[in-house]
Order: C-alpha cells, then sequence, then structure tokens
C-alpha cells in the first residue's frame, strides 16, 4: 500500500483539483447566474408577460456568462479600414463557393428571388458573408452569448436583454431546444444569422414543412433571407451603388456633414454636385443619394449610395459590410453568368 506523506497529499489535491476543475467550472458559473438578483428579476418578468412551455429558472440554471464573448464584442470586423476589410470576404475561395451555392440551390434561390422581387446575387452573397454558405454559423450556444451580453456588457444591455426575450418566445413558437442551438458570439443564428427578433419577424416557412428552421433548413435560410429584404424595400434590377471622384475642391464643412449622415440616401443629385464630386457610373439622377467614403492605403476612395445600397445596411449597419456584400455578389454574378452561358442549349 502507498503511504502518503502530507505533503504529498496536498500534491495529490491540487493534481485532482486541477484535473477536475474543467468539469465543474460550468456547473459553478451556471449556479452562479440563477443566484444573481438582476437574472432572477428578468426570469419573473418574463414569466409575468408570457406563457413559457419551458421552466425558466430550470433553464437558466445551465446557463453560462462567457466572458470570452464580451472580449469578442470589443474588436468587431467594421472596426478595420476598408483596405484590410475587403480582403476578408472578396477571396477567389468565397468566390468559388459563391457560384457552388447558386448552382446547387439554383431552383429554390430563383423561387426567393421571383416571390419577393431580390436580385438572387445578393441572396447568395450575404449567405456567403455571413456564413460562408452555411458552413460556418457560429460555436457559441445562442443562450450563453445573449445572457453574457444582457447582463454583463452595459454598454448595450437593454438590446441584448430585448433579444434574450425574442429568444425565450423564438424557441417556444418554432418548438426548438433552448439549450441546442449556436451561434455568433452576438446571438446571431442560422444559415443567414438572423438575431432572434429578426428570426420572429423575417423568417419564413418556404418549403412549408411546419416550422421556421434556419439552421439545417436550406430553403427557410434562403427564403428568409429574401423577404428580409423584401421588408426593408429592397429595389429588384436597381442599381446598388456608384464610383464617385472630387470634382474640383470640395466643401470641405458640407461634405464631411453629407458623410457623417451615412447609409440612408438623403441627397439629391444636386446636393451631391454641389459638395464638389461627380459620378464616374451611370446612376439614375432622380433618385435619392448618399455619400461613401471608404479607406484605401492610398487614400479615400468615393461612392454614391442608393436605397439599395441602404437596405444592404439594414443587415448589418456598416458600409463596409454592405459594399463587401456588393461587390461580392457582383463577382459571383459573373461568374456563375459565364458558367450559364458555356452550358449546352
Amino acid at each position: 500500500m502507498t503511504k502518503f506523506t502530507p505533503k504529498s497529499r496536498i500534491a495529490l489535491l491540487a493534481a485532482c483539483a486541477a484535473l477536475f476543475a474543467p468539469l465543474f467550472a460550468p456547473l459553478c458559473a451556471a449556479s452562479a447566474v440563477t443566484e444573481r438578483p438582476d437574472v432572477q428579476a428578468f426570469i419573473k418578468e418574463m414569466t409575468g408577460k408570457h406563457q413559457f412551455k419551458i421552466d425558466l429558472n430550470a433553464l437558466f440554471a445551465q446557463v453560462e456568462i462567457k466572458p470570452a464573448i464580451i472580449a469578442a464584442m470589443q474588436r468587431p470586423a467594421e472596426a478595420k479600414p476598408w483596405y484590410e476589410y475587403r480582403p476578408i470576404f472578396l477571396t477567389e475561395e468565397r468566390i468559388r463557393m459563391g457560384v457552388e451555392f447558386w448552382n446547387k440551390h439554383e431552383k429554390v434561390i430563383a423561387q426567393a428571388s421571383a416571390k419577393y422581387g431580390v436580385d438572387p446575387e445578393i441572396i447568395v452573397a450575404i449567405i456567403g458573408v455571413e456564413t460562408r454558405y452555411g458552413q460556418h454559423a457560429g460555436a457559441h450556444r445562442v443562450i450563453d452569448a445573449l445572457t453574457t451580453l444582457a447582463f454583463d456588457y452595459p454598454k448595450r444591455a437593454e438590446f441584448f436583454r430585448s433579444e434574450l426575450e425574442h429568444y425565450l418566445l423564438m424557441v417556444n413558437e418554432e418548438r426548438f431546444d433552448p439549450l441546442a442551438l449556436k451561434g455568433s458570439y452576438a446571438g446571431a443564428m442560422g444559415v443567414g444569422q438572423f438575431m432572434p427578433s429578426s428570426y420572429r419577424h423575417y423568417a419564413v416557412d418556404f418549403d412549408n414543412d411546419g416550422q421556421r428552421n434556419l439552421f439545417d433548413n436550406m430553403p427557410d435560410a434562403i427564403g428568409s433571407v429574401a423577404n428580409y429584404f423584401r421588408e426593408h424595400k429592397w429595389q429588384l434590377g436597381q442599381p446598388v451603388i456608384g464610383r464617385a471622384k472630387p470634382q474640383g475642391k470640395l466643401d470641405e464643412a458640407a461634405y464631411d456633414a453629407a458623410k457623417k449622415a451615412g447609409p440612408k440616401p438623403t441627397l439629391s443629385y444636386g446636393d451631391i454636385t454641389k459638395l464638389g464630386i461627380e459620378l464616374l457610373d451611370d446612376l439614375p439622377r432622380e433618385q435619392p443619394m448618399s455619400l461613401i467614403e471608404l479607406a484605401m492605403r492610398d487614400g479615400p476612395s468615393y461612392w454614391v449610395g442608393l436605397q439599395n445600397f441602404y437596405v444592404i445596411t439594414r443587415y448589418n449597419r456598416s458600409p463596409l459590410y454592405a459594399m463587401a456584400v456588393y461587390q461580392l455578389s457582383q463577382e459571383i454574378k459573373a461568374r456563375h453568368g459565364k458558367a450559364a452561358a458555356r452550358k449546352p442549349t
């Protein structure tokens, strides 16, 4: 029989603690969640407002607060300059995969495009930017992400508390296991990365099987992206954005004010020209416009956005995101068109 000295017993206990700590840490963290007064107040509020089929106390007893999620929120890709952001999404691989995705789901994409009045390449590009065509939809449990941000991220706590409420209602309505669904660190879910409120408002049962499933049902995912764009007033077949350049000396004060106004089109063509900006592409001059400036290594590049560009920013408010979606969509469309032209008739 092995004889343990006091010193060896301490060493053994320390080794055991280190070995089993990863197993028990989640349980301890989970227990702490339900003991928090703010979480208990939320549970009480939700129980009083809604008729849930699940026990919220039992559910939140299994939820974990994830500090890594807070850290991820502090370093979004959209904080990069355009010349660093663009290469993340405009890659040969992502373009090729977009063409393959379009070919694979051509019938469903055509049906969604026709029903909702959204250009097919935009549907494909959104899914390509969000999840690489459904291949990378996120590894965080959605309920962990939303709970962490709702109670430990004061900067946007109100927004994420609302999204957590929508999530509980969504899983209740769609008959999902609330602990099983995974998504991004911000709680976006499925092939198209819908937040819970968007899921409830814009997701569609495109294959009519009785459930809106954006996780592993591609017809629902494709139809839901198209419906989202339709609801935000996408204009089928209309331009999105065009190139521009300064013409002579800029009215710097007025230019800066127009740039800071964001992508919502509120300027007339006359306003754009008065700023000292010349259009390089043929855009409909009767449409409202916005001024978009993107950072390149050798200085800014100038663009004039239209309604459709603004609609893309309703999916993600960053102009960088919208430009990446647009440019990816054009690359995929051109490649897909060439492939279609080569097919024997």
